[in-house]
């Protein structure tokens, strides 16, 4: 599918007396705003971008792309480190401004829309002391976090956001708005939890809530770079047997200018253990207690905080704005083998800002049957992600060849799989996102999208 040839005035003004919400083209004030995203080194530019008010408007724009054979993209929050949310010469639906979520406290669920991030998510459920598992930073879309998988703090404890996700409406490749859930169109409900923006554009969420908070455990304990062998080796003992109310995320990065760390380290390699414990916060902090004297840190800021203000605590160190990329491969365990590689690649990281993280996964997410939704990796109990950030474009080639080269060389202990929202390539990994589910997800893709309009993905390609 290409482009033939830019909207002309009369189609232009068409799509914008059909549409209730903003209608942009290139020149028009915010329009370079809403192709913004938060990877800088996505740099497209739409024929056009809608704005919809509301599903009504998402379908005209679908409709309008589907019958002149535009590229079509779907930004929600975009905070995609592929990019996918942008396309070039094609229509760009920005779901921004559906971004309404209500709770309903008796029944605990939330009905969320498309456009919210997790700071709106996150404001409105813990005012009833309730939330639902989700992505780590403030800024980041629902929607995009949620197609994918959706791996939190919580996800340990609750499953991942597909795993608490109710029903979703859905607007189909064909224009129609449809409700998808286990007892309607039961194989487009499978289909969306987990494969990405392939198969519709959801217009509402409706999610599972639980009592969390308000307030949690959380914070740092932070070693000097040489103790991160035994200290890893001891973070797999831990993460192995911990409660399903404590995860705990290793991070080998330099050490950012925060107060409660000593100036002298700022900007030298450090390996930080951030650990979550949601639930008695007494007994968390005996849980904890394993890691926070073992060693000798440099610092220990694990202390009680709202479970919103964790959920912002790491939005300045990933602000939009920076070039990022990422590859993130899928471990069953963590090896001395896959620790010392971890470590090399640490070592040899191209700017102070990139990193690998280990993320544990385990837990709830890992009781689900890996047929049961589109999501497959449910044998992963940790997640690598080896991300590179930086701000001169000059640096591309060698950042980008730092994360291949990493991820290669720590493909000898993984399980093949990749978490799909942690991918920076949008080709080529679609197999190892989807794993053992993808020829399903083929059928789903035939019969919901046969055309393939819905490619700005981790794309699952209709059969011929």
């Amino acid at each position: 599918m290409t482009i033939t040839a830019p909207i002309d005035e009369p189609e232009y003004e068409t799509l914008a007396q059909e549409t209730h919400g903003k209608v942009l083209r290139p020149g028009d004030d915010g329009y370079d705003e809403a192709r913004s995203i938060w990877n800088a080194m996505i740099d497209r530019e739409p024929a056009v971008i809608v704005r919809p008010t509301g599903a009504a408007d998402v379908m005209t724009a679908v409709e309008f792309a589907r019958d002149r054979d535009l590229p079509l993209s779907v930004k929600g929050g975009g905070h995609n480190v592929a990019g996918n949310a942008i396309c070039d010469n094609g229509l760009t639906i920005d779901l921004s401004s559906i971004s309404s979520v209500r709770v309903d406290p008796s029944s605990r669920t939330a009905r969320v829309g498309p456009g919210a991030t997790m700071a709106d998510l996150d404001h409105e459920t813990q005012a009833f002391g309730l939330a639902t598992p989700g992505g780590v930073i403030s800024t980041t879309g629902v929607a995009g976090v949620t197609l994918g998988g959706g791996i939190g703090w919580l996800s340990r404890k609750y499953g991942l956001s597909i795993d608490n996700l109710r029903s979703v409406d859905v607007v189909t490749a064909d224009g129609e708005l449809v409700t998808a859930n286990e007892d309607e169109n039961p194989d487009l409900f499978w289909a969306i939890r987990g494969g990405s923006g392939n198969f519709g554009i959801i217009t509402s969420f409706e999610f599972d809530l639980h009592e969390v908070g308000p307030q949690v455990l959380f914070g740092p304990i932070v070693y000097p770079y040489e103790d991160a062998p035994d200290v890893l080796a001891r973070y797999e003992e831990f993460t192995r047997g911990a409660p399903r109310e404590c995860t705990v995320w290793a991070n080998s990065v330099a050490a950012p200018p925060l107060p409660f760390l000593p100036e002298a380290i700022h900007g030298t390699t450090v390996l930080i253990l951030m650990g979550f414990y949601a639930g008695d916060l007494d007994v968390g902090n005996a849980v904890l207690e394993p890691l926070r004297e073992y060693g000798d840190p440099i610092a220990d800021a694990v202390e009680p905080m709202r479970y919103t203000e964790v959920q912002s605590l790491l939005d300045e160190l990933y602000a939009e704005g920076a070039r990022n990329y990422w590859k993130a491969p899928n471990f069953t365990a963590l090896t001395e083998e896959t620790i010392d590689t971890v470590i090399d690649s640490a070592e040899r990281s191209p700017t102070p800002q990139s990193e690998v993280l280990i993320h544990q996964v385990g837990g709830a997410v890992n009781d689900v049957a890996s047929d049961a939704t589109a999501y497959p990796h449910r044998d992963t109990e940790y997640i690598v992600t080896v991300g590179a950030r930086w701000e001169d474009p000059a640096k591309d080639d060698e950042c980008i060849a730092w994360v291949r080269e990493c991820h290669d060389a720590l493909a000898e202990g993984a399980t093949g799989g990749t978490y799909v929202n942690f991918e920076g390539d949008r080709e080529g990994r679609e197999r190892n996102a989807y794993g053992e589910n993808y020829d399903r997800l083929v059928e789903s893709k035939n019969e919901y999208d046969p055309e393939n309009r819905f490619q700005l993905n981790q794309n699952v390609k209709p059969a011929d």
